[in-house]
């Protein structure tokens, strides 16, 4: 009985620690979305942080990208922000973040490693603070791929073999020919203002002027929105992806895929998508972009790893930012993503890959990023992107749909930013 007893108070006094230890385990959530294989190399780097911080559990909910669009500043309004997350729109959580600088090990680490304008990105209008609000892990470039082998098919010479400026109208008549000899889809851009905005300047669009206003109806705005049309009056692009997605942002890759589009208007995050959804199934690969009265220029772009303020442990989720920034791990997981970093201290990287398409591509965008517009980044980082692109979005569907003209749909983007600016100034 009294072995038993012993027995006892052990079998207790253990239940005990591991109900103590289980209690100090904190529990942090990620809201994340894919475009590839980041999610999978992303869980694998953090199974090793919790290896070496059995302290911390973190639980990566990943999500519809339209989710994040859509759901997540509702959640984070609402005060139910996930302790982190990965967003495309950064600044439309202002005012949400938690400051990191603080709580990280080295902020000068942060400050020498990210792109000044990223950070401030983050940071309110006109805020002059150092405050660390999270890091970009993943730089981006819009840019059209092509499917080289429908062009060999079709027998229609791909144009920028033997030119560097091809403009818009040439790829789509290119694209056209190959289209009515094999019977795909000629070309595509996802639905999307941001990824309208390149090919508009580079048309020749101006949206901001030197005394800070933003104009949309400028020659060449108008010459790419009625090229825009055209591909879905002549019937050169599938309609699904701007009239029948429901008013949601849509992509175009699913018909890249597939091997049914000649010419698809895109970015650099596609690359590891392509690389493990088509692999060597037929030959793909980048294109620089079209050349016009604008140059040639794509949008820069990119995700941001951000920390919410509404966390419950700040000091748990500095941990985690800092090891997910640091530079081996950062490196690892461009390399494995084969994501053009936004870390300005890595060196030449070994990308994970052997596919020739993939390492063509990432080269080709690499230059794209060299050519970037003022505009473009202007765009991007100023913090206007949002009230810019979903009226572009949102009024050029209706004007391929028919309920508007082109002129009333440009005549009504403009209004539907005012209105956005004006409040976002009044707020």
């Amino acid at each position: 009985m009294k072995k038993f007893g012993v027995l006892v108070v052990l079998a207790l006094l253990i239940v005990g620690v591991l109900g103590v230890q289980a209690q100090d385990v904190v529990e942090l959530r990620i809201a994340w979305y894919d475009d590839g294989n980041e999610g999978t190399v992303l869980r694998d780097l953090l199974d090793r942080f919790e290896a070496e911080n059995p302290d911390i559990k973190v639980i990566v909910d990943t999500v519809p990208y339209q989710t994040i669009l859509d759901q997540l500043p509702l959640q984070v309004e609402a005060g139910e922000a996930p302790d982190m997350a990965r967003v495309t729109a950064g600044e439309r959580y202002r005012g949400f973040y938690l400051d990191l600088r603080p709580y990280v090990a080295d902020p000068a680490y942060w400050d020498a490693s990210f792109p000044a304008a990223v950070l401030q990105w983050l940071r309110e209008p006109g805020e002059e603070s150092d405050a660390l609000y999270g890091f970009p892990n993943q730089f981006t470039v819009t840019g059209p791929f092509i499917n080289r082998t429908l062009f060999e098919q079709a027998g229609v010479d791909v144009p920028s073999d033997s030119s560097d400026a091809v403009t818009w109208q040439e790829w789509t008549d290119a694209a056209a020919a190959v289209a009515e000899a094999t019977g795909v889809n000629a070309i595509a851009i996802d639905r999307s203002g941001h990824r309208v905005a390149g090919p508009a300047f580079s048309s020749g669009a101006t949206f901001f002027a030197e005394d800070g206003t933003v104009t949309i109806d400028t020659p060449g705005f108008r010459t790419f929105a009625q090229l825009l049309l055209d591909w879905h009056t002549n019937s050169l692009t599938p309609a699904e992806i701007w009239v029948g997605s429901g008013g949601t942002y849509a992509a175009g890759a699913p018909f890249f895929i597939s091997g049914e589009l000649a010419v698809y208007m895109s970015g650099s995050w596609q690359i590891s998508n392509f690389a493990t959804n088509i692999g060597d199934a037929f030959d793909w690969e980048a294109v620089p972009n079209p050349t016009g009265e604008g140059g040639s220029t794509g949008m820069p772009g990119g995700t941001a790893f951000v920390a919410f303020a509404q966390t419950e442990h700040p000091e748990e989720v500095a941990r985690v930012m800092d090891y997910l920034a640091s530079a081996d791990v950062y490196r690892e997981f461009s390399e494995r993503t084969l994501f053009i970093p936004a870390h300005q201290n890595l060196g030449e990287l070994n990308y994970q890959t052997e596919l020739p398409a993939a390492q063509q591509s990432l080269q080709v965008f690499a230059a794209e990023a060299l050519k970037l517009s003022d505009q473009a980044y202007r765009l991007q980082y100023e913090g206007q992107a949002f009230a810019i692109n979903n009226p572009i979005r949102d009024r050029l569907t209706q004007a391929i749909t028919g309920e508007l003209t082109l002129d009333d749909a440009i005549a009504r983007i403009q209004e539907d930013v005012d209105a956005a600016l004006a409040a976002a100034a009044a707020s």
